[in-house]
């Protein structure tokens, strides 16, 4: 609770006012069945139409105010929980945007979206009840018993003996709840997990006709899901039913005994009316915490999913950053002894005892067979992963000394895999810096020999992508991540694969601007080609995790027989095209 306490405090006044302003129309529900039973036993019985006008507007009086305090709790109910889940979304997002990734690594993304949709709006759902009937509830049932009590002890001797019956229903409801809640989520998780994969690759699925697979996928994902509503919904299911049981056998037993009191004289008409509906309040309160005790156990369910992710420390953090004012100026890197794992409990390292030196200004190529490490190893530059053994330095300080924002701000990536946002294609670009100019803008795109097709189109600059920029080629894709990545003007530029969709003659021609324009910059470039990298000042060859060759062109083929391998498989490749 301490936890969520900062997310009360900012709606405090609304926290307090709900349940207030309920507690004014609890007074209304309590204080009408007795002002029924005086107009039946004093105004109708003695046919005084005056009384019963009287009676009759302060009824009327009662029931607007009963209005107005119920109005009023659930407008400020509904403003405390809102905000309150809002405020949880905006941290827990917050936070989540902290995580490495290996952080996110531990989270499957259909997972993390429903943590932060649909398990905060359990978590509203039930603040929103809470504050609603936490006092009506209990309000509700004190005044009616007192009032019960009031007109008639001994038939409401007959509410008393009920009461512990239908606590112990509530307490076996929420032992059988919980688990099945929060089984519930878990569900949930995978539906969406499945809904996001088939919608992202929908283009894939098409092309290798796999709808049917995908179909049946989901018709699982689908049918636990139904599977874990229907046993967790089944305890609803039979606790209303339930309620209603005593409810309905609790007024047969008054109207039963209240009747004969009637007959034998010793108890009035009206008073039997106030009373029943008095048993109807007692049995309704206790039906409504009924209901806030189930939404609680999925509540609390969700409410322990946001938890595990507040909880997650990130892997990789600033705070602790020795020299946090610190920038990137020159851009040298050195890798010593640096060894690395995905996994903390995997035998077998990605990296293992990694040294290498990259002075500023240099362009180093990077090539190796499938998962031979060149990608894990240019992540530890900005500290997307952190080393398990060994440090990794830029401008001879270790990465770990920067602040995360000053070293990331100095470091520029075009991925493997080259992501696009929703939106305009000047929106994208901007990523890079948003305060470039449009000269700044289209000079990149120039350089990464995307300009072209981009004023080809009708809108130019202002063409929307669509999600994940579905309505450019993959080449075309590529030169926008590029263009994106030298409006940084980083000093250090890693491009990782990020020209293997395009022809070699435009690749060309962008290494040659790269060159031209970015100088100063340290140029990383990972390929599968050595067409791509030739020219680099030194060359890393990666096999299994350990650097087996590193010099440049020449001299890698004279001395690195993986080297040579890899550039004469490729060389019968072109022959044999």
């Amino acid at each position: 609770m301490r936890r969520y306490g900062k997310y009360i405090k900012p709606y405090l006044f609304s926290f307090i006012c709900g349940p207030i302003l309920m507690i004014v129309e609890v007074l209304g529900e309590i204080f009408l069945p007795k002002m029924m039973a005086l107009i039946i036993n004093n105004g109708v019985a003695t046919k005084d139409i005056g009384y019963i006008t009287r009676m009759g507007m302060m009824m009327v009086g009662l029931a607007v105010l009963m209005a107005l305090g119920g109005i009023g709790g659930a407008y400020f109910g509904a403003k405390a929980s809102i905000g309150f889940a809002a405020d949880l979304r905006k941290d827990a997002f917050a936070h989540v945007q902290k995580f490495s990734f290996a952080n996110i690594d531990k989270f499957s993304t259909g997972s993390l979206v429903t943590r932060l949709t649909n398990d905060v709006t359990q978590v509203q759902s039930l603040i929103n009840m809470m504050l609603r009937m936490m006092l009506r509830a209990p309000g509700m049932l004190i005044g009616a018993v007192i009032m019960a009590f009031t007109i008639n002890p001994s038939l409401a001797m007959i509410i008393l003996m009920i009461i512990p019956i239908l606590v112990l229903v509530v307490f076996v409801v929420l032992r059988i709840g919980f688990p099945r809640f929060k089984n519930l989520q878990s569900k949930i998780d995978g539906l969406n997990s499945s809904i996001r994969e088939s919608l992202t690759n929908v283009r894939v699925i098409k092309s290798f006709v796999r709808g049917d697979f995908e179909q049946e996928k989901f018709e699982r994902s689908n049918g636990d899901l139904k599977d874990a509503s229907l046993r967790a919904f089944k305890v609803v299911i039979t606790t209303m039913p339930l309620m209603s049981l005593a409810m309905n056998a609790t007024t047969i037993a008054v109207v039963w005994n209240g009747g004969k009191q009637i007959i034998a004289g010793s108890m009035e008409v009206g008073d039997l009316t106030a009373f029943i509906t008095y048993v109807t309040q007692i049995l309704f309160s206790l039906m409504m915490t009924s209901m806030v005790i189930l939404q609680s156990s999925r509540a609390v369910a969700s409410a322990r999913r946001i938890n595990e992710i507040l909880d997650e420390k990130p892997d990789v953090e600033d705070e602790t950053a020795s020299l946090p004012d610190k920038k990137v100026e020159s851009g040298s890197i050195e890798f010593k002894n640096v060894s690395f794992r995905y996994y903390k409990h995997s035998d077998e390292p990605v990296l293992d005892g990694i040294n290498l030196k990259i002075n500023s200004g240099e362009t180093v190529g990077i090539i190796g067979s499938t998962g031979s490490g060149k990608s894990s190893l240019v992540a530890l530059i900005p500290r997307l992963y952190d080393t398990d053994a060994g440090d990794v330095f830029v401008d001879g300080v270790n990465v770990k000394d920067y602040s995360l924002k000053n070293l990331r701000d100095g470091v520029a990536m075009v991925l493997q895999k080259n992501v696009l946002f929703s939106g305009s294609i000047a929106e994208n670009l901007l990523w890079g810096d948003e305060n470039s100019t449009e000269e700044e803008m289209k000079h990149a795109a120039e350089l990464a020999q995307a300009n072209g097709f981009v004023t080809s189109f009708a809108d130019g600059y202002e063409t929307d992508l669509g999600q994940g920029g579905v309505n450019v080629s993959g080449g075309q894709k590529q030169r926008l991540c590029i263009a994106r990545a030298l409006l940084k003007k980083p000093k250090i530029l890693i491009l990782d694969d990020s020209t293997s969709a395009v022809d070699t003659a435009t690749e060309r021609v962008i290494r040659a601007n790269l060159k031209e324009v970015m100088g100063d910059a340290t140029k990383i470039i990972i390929a599968q080609r050595i067409s791509s990298i030739i020219e680099a000042d030194k060359i890393v060859v990666l096999d299994d995790g350990k650097i087996v060759g590193l010099g440049n062109h020449e001299e890698l083929m004279k001395d690195c027989e993986a080297y040579r391998e890899i550039y004469y498989s490729q060389a019968d490749k072109e022959v044999g095209a």
